[in-house]
């Protein structure tokens, strides 16, 4: 509905004209950043199955390679090293924005006091153990910081849409009408102008001609 308590006056036309302007500028900006936003999202919610799909697999196949390290050593050898491994994880944290929206970047490393163990005595499945849990908690310092990246761009993602919605439905169909209706009016005002001076000019012209 139009701003019917806006006065129908040529300074509000231009005022509306330019609101109107200003509000599909921002429609389109904000529908640009709906859809890169969305491909965004989809592009990491895809990578999340997949490095959830790499860990699982991964967990699976360092608990095998443990399970051999335990055939070869025994429970009793394995624990005994596993007491002398020193390694220190080490986690960085950096972020970078997409559309204004910021997403962590996680770098999981290790730094090792090698050889914390001697390899006299010991099987090569500790090393291949050790290798294989590495590898999965890098992937999921990875997985981590997708999950986060997809909660932050779907909460933004939602956000967008309602403010695109509530531009299009709302806010540009009002100036729209508002638009419309102060022009109307201003045509309707033009024409009794027009009218009220035709009558005007003729009465003139009749009162010159009487008195001639």
């Amino acid at each position: 509905m139009p701003r019917t308590n806006t006065a129908p006056t040529k300074t509000n036309l231009l005022k509306m004209r330019d609101e109107l302007k200003f509000a599909e500028l921002g429609y389109e900006l904000l529908d640009q950043k709906r859809n890169i936003l969305v491909i965004e999202l989809l592009t990491m919610v895809d990578q999340t199955v997949e490095h959830q799909a790499r860990i699982e697999e991964g967990l699976a196949k360092a608990y095998r390679t443990l399970e051999e390290a335990v055939l070869s050593m025994g429970k009793l050898g394995v624990k005994n090293l596993a007491s002398a491994v020193n390694i220190k994880t080490d986690i960085q944290l950096r972020t970078r924005k997409v559309m204004g929206v910021t997403l962590p970047i996680v770098n999981t490393d290790f730094k090792e006091r090698a050889p914390y163990y001697s390899p006299m005595g010991t099987s090569f499945w500790i090393d291949s153990a050790l290798v294989e849990f590495k590898n999965v908690l890098r992937i999921m310092g990875k997985l981590a910081e997708l999950k986060i990246s997809v909660v932050r761009l779907a909460n933004e993602v939602k956000k967008t849409i309602r403010k695109v919605n509530a531009l299009e439905k709302i806010a540009i169909p009002e100036l729209k009408d508002t638009v419309s209706y102060i022009q109307n009016r201003l045509e309707e005002t033009e024409r009794d102008m027009f009218t009220l001076m035709k009558m005007i000019k003729e009465r003139l012209d009749k009162k010159g001609r009487s008195s001639a």
